[in-house]
């Protein structure tokens, strides 16, 4: 079993990402794009930024333009995304989109594709769910074979970035019933395409989805990521990236939470005394803690497994993300109260953080789904 630290180089990615988004996506950043209702919802200039950096190319092979540091590097990008609330397409586009064209993709499609990604002139964006919660082998929108290509019809919501994606990868069925794992497909479908129509929406972490829906699109047979009605694997294993990731995000989020909370504690005082010296904050502070030690090695654990191609990555994965999911709550809802009437107000950015974390708790699968999943991958 390999020890859950960071080697040489992924230490250095977190450092470098560290001190880059704290000083050019910074919380302050995040409520100038919500106070302006900016119509993109993140910076262009960040993200271009971001480019430069290779956070966007993390996961894509050198030979793409990538610096493919695998997803211990990426996860280090994103526990640094958390701890800042950073606004950037890097769920959407860097993992979740070219995770799918890694897995799904052929080798004509990463060429032409993976390098316009690592340069940020494509965006990307997942659209796989269509129920209120998240169950990705629930697909109703058909894909239905034609002369020379095929034709798309349904509807997608949670669409993150759906509003600005210039290719959407979006998950349909081939053939079988609207639960089956078997029949699905995937297909890329330029956002502009006639017959897609999108609707923007803010969620309430300020952060931009969008609703999808698609009436008799024509889809050339050239964009189809696989093979017809056999996707299920790689998108499956798509989710388990993106996921590994998010946890990655509440870690950070979390993390950064525990921290400000301790420091106001020990600012703070009441009845002449500062909070930092009620034995009963101190008892929550450990527990919390604890609990956050425990989150941070389940997270590295997931993203090794996927780095490595372990047989099991799917069971790290969705513990990783039940328990980020957990703590996540955890940290948020006692960093408020112990923030006390100031935790509510919106002059403090603990709510800020407390809206992001319940966003990213049910972004593809909350934390029932997960423990349910891990559950059954255990047999259990």
């Amino acid at each position: 079993m390999s020890a859950l630290v960071l080697n040489e180089e992924q230490q250095m990615l977190k450092d470098a990402a560290k001190r880059f988004l704290s000083e050019s996506a910074p919380v302050s950043q995040l409520r100038a794009l919500r106070d302006n209702r900016d119509e993109t919802g993140f910076s262009r200039e960040l993200w271009q930024s971001m480019v430069e950096m290779g956070f966007v190319g993390t996961l894509i092979p050198e030979a793409l333009g990538g610096a493919q540091f695998g997803y211990v590097g990426m996860g280090q990008v994103s526990e640094q995304a958390g701890r800042n609330l950073s606004a950037s397409p890097l769920i959407s586009t860097a993992i979740g989109g070219v995770a799918a064209l890694l897995l799904a993709g052929s080798s004509e499609q990463q060429q032409a594709l993976l390098p316009q990604v690592a340069e940020g002139s494509l965006l990307l964006a997942l659209a796989v769910d269509e129920a209120p919660r998240h169950a990705p082998n629930r697909v109703a929108t058909r894909l239905q074979a034609t002369d020379g290509g095929y034709l798309l019809n349904g509807r997608k919501t949670f669409v993150v970035d759906g509003h600005v994606a210039d290719k959407l990868i979006v998950s349909a069925r081939s053939a079988g019933a609207e639960a089956d794992q078997a029949g699905i497909s995937l297909v890329l479908v330029d956002r502009t395409a006639p017959g897609v129509s999108v609707e923007r929406t803010i969620m309430a972490d300020s952060r931009n989805a969008a609703i999808v829906s698609f009436d008799n699109v024509k889809v050339a047979a050239g964009d189809l990521l696989g093979e017809a009605g056999n996707a299920w694997a790689a998108l499956e294993l798509t989710l388990d990236v993106v996921n590994a990731q998010l946890a990655g995000e509440l870690l950070g989020l979390s993390l950064e939470v525990f921290e400000r909370t301790v420091a106001y504690l020990q600012e703070r005082k009441q009845f002449g005394v500062t909070l930092s010296t009620f034995q009963a904050l101190q008892h929550r502070c450990a527990h919390l803690f604890s609990e956050l030690e425990l989150v941070k090695s389940a997270v590295l654990k997931a993203q090794m497994a996927l780095d490595a191609g372990d047989a099991e990555a799917a069971q790290w994965v969705s513990l990783a993300k039940a328990k980020a999911c957990e703590v996540a709550e955890l940290a948020t809802n006692e960093a408020v109260q112990m923030h006390g009437g100031m935790g509510m107000t919106d002059e403090f950015d603990i709510g800020l953080f407390m809206k992001r974390a319940r966003s990213v708790q049910t972004l593809f699968g909350d934390y029932r789904y997960h423990a349910n999943r891990f559950a059954a991958l255990r047999g259990y």
